[in-house]
């Protein structure tokens, strides 16, 4: 171009950029101080509207959190096969297909990807549960390593709540202790088996030094099913001192 300048064009091109760096930058810090200051300003009441609502399974003592079972990434699968426990996961009907609680689970699993979502069910939890014990995915399960990672950070910022947490999402776990190399010792992580019984993942915990849950004979047989179908003063599920809890079928 002519009467063009290459050092004047240079410059102009490295200001343009500059400036837009400058934009960006700034852009991030009014986006993170506005998080700051709305977890700062949040509360109980709009942590629990924010994630969806906390869940009180009736055999629980305590509250959980529950997500679709249908969203289930390994769930999905074992749903199609025969004499699977997925096959016949228990909330996959009943009361979880009501349209007013299939909403609500969908809800709540919108919210997982709100950035606000770690820190508000970590006010939730700290302000309505009183028993000491939470469980996470009375339905459902850890949707990616992300996910698993905010569930750790929950537990860790709530040293005083014991977590226990069942999943078959066995790949996300080892990536996860890949990582960061132990989960929270206030978080019990029970890899669940795959098959009505079948065996559980026994050789996997006892190489990541997990515990197990099951549907089989062997184990520490889960008492609910002689007690009203509830937990009462059994707590061998948040008990990492119990390696395999099973529980009866149907």
């Amino acid at each position: 171009m002519k009467g063009s300048n290459p050092f004047a064009d240079s410059l102009l091109s490295y200001s343009k950029k500059r400036g837009l760096t400058l934009l960006f930058r700034f852009v991030e810090w009014l986006f993170f101080s506005t998080l700051t200051l709305k977890v700062k300003t949040m509360t109980p009441v709009q942590a629990v509207n924010l994630i969806g609502g906390l869940s009180k399974p009736s055999k629980m003592p305590c509250k959980g959190y529950s997500i679709p079972a249908w969203r289930c990434i390994t769930g999905a699968k074992m749903r199609e096969v025969k004499g699977s426990i997925c096959a016949v996961c228990y909330a996959l009907k009943g009361n979880y297909l009501w349209s007013n609680v299939k909403n609500a689970l969908e809800k709540r699993f919108a919210s997982l990807s709100n950035p606000l979502w770690t820190k508000a069910m970590i006010i939730a939890i700290a302000h309505y549960e009183k028993s000491g014990y939470f469980r996470f995915h009375d339905s459902g399960d850890v949707q990616s390593v992300e996910h698993l990672e905010n569930l750790c950070e929950i537990a860790d910022s709530l040293p005083q709540i014991k977590f226990w947490l069942p999943t078959r999402e066995y790949a996300f776990v080892r990536s996860y202790l890949k990582k960061h190399g132990d989960f929270p010792p206030n978080l019990t992580v029970r890899l669940s088996g795959l098959m009505m019984d079948g065996k559980a993942p026994v050789s996997l915990a006892n190489k990541l030094g997990l515990v197990v849950s099951s549907a089989s004979e062997s184990g520490f047989d889960c008492p609910a099913s002689k007690q009203g179908h509830k937990c009462l003063d059994c707590r061998a599920c948040w008990d990492k001192n119990v390696f395999d809890v099973t529980y009866k079928k149907g």
